[in-house]
This record gives structure tokens, C-alpha cells and sequence, in this order.
């Protein structure tokens, strides 16, 4: 393989292709045709430092664009889901609000943008590199109201009245207008995902950590306020289980309609009443039999039938909206 070849690529599902092998067998995925930009020799001396742009994709299998550098001061690429969260959340200029887990900042810096940047948009993160980027990304987009700290978030709750952090965590209780929790979560509605090698003790390790996060933003949460929980999972452990779990435990809060409201209603099997599940939003792809699709019927779709697929058709998601209605 030299510089300029046309190549195949393909992804090894299993993980199992050898450095250096002219032959694989094994599970593989054909992922489209590119240019080769180094030559073989190139890319295994270099390694493991080299970096950068292996194969420019010429034929991909995926025709979705690129959206890499289009507009960055302006833009911030999420999925729709994602995009959704903010606006469920419906922040107001002048408010204080509070993104218990933000990095990288895509939400954090939607909450922002949809208050004209006036207000006061609280970022935590606990990984450092994970907070350097989201200052980057605020910097980037020219958003003044968010200041961003790593801490952990489950220890967001100042208990010593005396001590003065001038603004910055641990938060006097009942702080904050809004909070949003986009907890961390198995990842399971991750697309795409070639394949997954978590365990199922991995798989269900994260819901107490959620319940921990979600006792904080309670705490820190104003009566009257608006909280919202989402996870990027399909798991009812992690998301309509934590909802019935959040009601018992918190009488103080109520579960809220949201809008706007384009995702499917949430799964039975937690005793959620049908009018609590149709409170939630949940984003199930399994759900869209796109498989099973005709390309060229698509073509002659209706408008809103199209749009109706392709707000389906996303990463799996789950959103509650909370109210709390008394001090605690």
C-alpha cells in the first residue's frame, strides 16, 4: 500500500485483526473506499505517536455530510435527542441554572445560548480534561454566562453554612432554578456501535451513582424549580426505574409534561401509571424498521411522515421532567 492507493476499509467487529496482517478472516463490517494518505511503510514506522487523517473517504457506505469546521463559532453538532433536553428544560434569561454532569458541554452551552447568555449557567464535571474542553467550547462559541468547575458532582451540596466559596461548589441548598442531570449512564442507545464488550455487573453498576446525583440535585434545587433527568441508555434500571425510585423517595416532586414532546412514552414494568409514562420521553431506534424500508418509497413520503422517521430514527434516549413543589 502506497500513498494515493484506493483503499477498502472495513471494521473488525471483535477486535481480533492482527498489527501487520495481509489476510483477516474474522468478523468485519465494510465501511466504504478511501484514499490511502500515508503508504503502509508510513503508518507503522510512525506508530504509536502518529496521528491525524489515516484515509480520506471517498466512497463511504454512509452518505450523512460532514460536519466537521461548518460554522464552529456558531454551531455545536449534537444528536436530536440531545438538542431536545435543553429545550424541556426551557431555561429563562436572568435564571441560575445548574448542569450537574456537563462535559463536553453541548447542553450546558444550549442552556446558555437559549437564555441570550444572561443568567448564570453553573458547569461541573469531575474529569479535568473534560472541563478544559467545555471552557473551550463556551470560549468558542462566545458565551460569557457559563463558569464551569471540575468537581464532583455527588459532593455539590455545601453543608458548612459558614464557610464562603464565593460562587464556586460545594452550593448552599435550594440554589438553583433549573437543574439539569444527564447522569452518567451504560450508553447503551450510543449509535453507531459496531459492538460492545461491557459486563453485565458494568452494565448495571451505574444506577446507584444516578440516585446519588439525583438526592444533589434535589437538595440543590429551588422550590418551584424544574429538574430534568436524561440518560443516553435504554436500560429501565437507569431511567423509568429512577423515575418511580425519584417519586417514592422525594414527595416533594411531581412529574411534569414536557415540550416539546417527540419522542415514544416510557416503558411499563416499574409501576408507573400510563399517565406517568406518557409524561416521559424515550428514544428507541430498535423501534423504527428501517431495515425493513424502501429507499425509493421514501422518496415519495409525505413531509411529515419523513420527519416523523427521522425523529425516531436517532441514538436511543431518556428524558423526565420534575417540579419541585415544596422546600425540603
Amino acid at each position: 500500500m502506497k500513498a494515493g492507493d484506493i483503499i477498502s476499509v472495513y471494521s473488525d467487529i471483535k477486535g481480533k485483526c492482527k498489527k501487520g496482517a495481509k489476510e483477516f478472516d474474522g468478523t468485519k463490517i465494510f465501511l466504504g473506499n478511501g484514499i490511502s494518505n500515508l503508504s503502509r511503510k508510513e503508518i507503522f514506522n510512525g506508530l504509536p505517536e502518529l496521528k491525524g487523517i489515516g484515509i480520506t473517504m471517498t466512497e463511504p457506505v454512509y452518505l450523512s455530510p460532514s460536519f466537521d469546521n461548518v460554522l464552529p463559532h456558531y454551531l455545536f453538532l449534537q444528536n436530536l435527542p440531545s438538542a431536545l433536553v435543553a429545550h424541556v428544560l426551557n431555561p429563562q434569561p436572568g435564571e441560575k441554572i445548574l448542569d450537574l454532569c456537563a462535559a463536553p458541554g453541548g447542553k450546558a452551552t444550549h442552556i446558555a445560548a437559549l437564555m441570550h447568555d444572561q443568567g448564570d449557567v453553573i458547569a461541573l464535571d469531575k474529569i479535568f480534561n473534560k472541563v478544559e474542553k467545555l471552557k473551550q467550547n463556551a470560549l468558542f462559541l462566545g458565551l460569557n454566562s457559563i463558569r464551569a468547575f471540575c468537581f464532583d458532582g455527588t459532593k455539590a451540596v455545601k453543608l458548612d453554612m459558614i464557610e464562603d466559596t464565593e460562587g464556586a461548589p460545594p452550593f448552599l441548598p435550594e440554589s438553583f432554578d433549573r437543574i439539569l442531570l444527564d447522569a452518567p449512564c451504560s450508553g447503551m442507545g450510543q449509535r453507531p456501535n459496531m459492538a460492545c464488550t461491557w459486563t453485565l455487573k458494568e452494565v448495571t453498576s451505574y444506577q446507584p451513582l444516578q440516585r446519588k446525583l439525583f438526592t444533589v440535585a434535589v437538595q440543590l434545587l429551588k422550590p418551584g424549580g424544574v429538574l430534568v433527568y436524561s440518560t443516553c441508555t435504554i436500560t429501565l434500571a437507569e431511567n423509568e426505574e429512577q423515575v418511580a425510585w425519584a417519586l417514592t423517595t422525594f414527595p416533594c416532586l411531581q412529574l411534569q409534561s414536557q415540550e416539546p414532546h417527540i419522542g415514544g412514552e416510557g416503558m411499563m414494568g416499574t409501576g408507573l401509571s400510563c399517565e406517568q409514562l406518557k409524561q416521559l420521553q424515550r428514544f428507541d431506534p430498535s423501534a423504527v424498521p428501517l431495515q425493513e424500508t424502501d429507499i425509493d418509497s421514501l422518496r415519495e413520503a409525505r413531509t411529515e411522515d419523513m420527519m416523523l422517521l427521522a425523529n425516531k430514527d436517532c441514538i436511543g434516549f431518556f428524558i423526565a421532567k420534575f417540579v419541585k413543589c415544596k422546600s425540603t
